[in-house]
């Protein structure tokens, strides 16, 4: 058996490109946004189009798990990028909408029927966006918590 270890594969510019992206993890904080900035631009000029975007993508999760504690805008300046593109950002924003969208039907609900059990709440909160829409509309007909716990029997 043989262990290979990332961060002694030597100069990731010399590496082939899947090979650099693993690489890219192991890169420290001051080397890397260069190291990215480099792979995006080698991905452009050597990968088609479905296989560069999926590479794009990965060099993006790299930065954005590597800076948490950047904001999504200095992130796309380090890396001279829209993030807005990529699947990671469109999984945030929708996670985001999801969560929202769960809490507001939680307020609406309490201040309806009072505090809601907890079990209920952690149904409605695992609920997909789509269903969360219908039930915004749902709990308007409401007239009791079990009118609530029958519809989420349902979902």
């Amino acid at each position: 058996m043989y262990r290979i270890y990332l961060n002694e594969l030597g100069d990731i510019r010399q590496l082939p490109l899947w090979v650099a992206l693993m690489v890219l993890t192991t890169v420290d904080e001051e080397q890397a946004p260069e190291e990215a900035r480099y792979l995006l631009t080698r991905t452009r000029q050597e990968v088609a189009s479905p296989s560069s975007i999926a590479i794009i993508e990965l060099v993006t999760t790299i930065m954005v798990y590597k800076f948490e504690q950047l904001s999504r805008t200095e992130v796309e300046e380090m890396l001279g990028i829209t993030l807005k593109e990529t699947r990671v950002y469109r999984e945030i924003k929708e996670e985001g909408r999801q969560e929202e969208a769960a809490n507001l039907a939680i307020r609406l609900l309490t201040k309806r029927f009072g505090v809601l059990p907890q079990e209920t709440r952690s149904h409605i909160s695992s609920l997909t966006l789509p269903v969360l829409e219908d039930l915004s509309e749902a709990l308007l007909d409401f007239t009791s918590v079990a009118d609530l716990e029958a519809w989420l029997e349902t979902r």
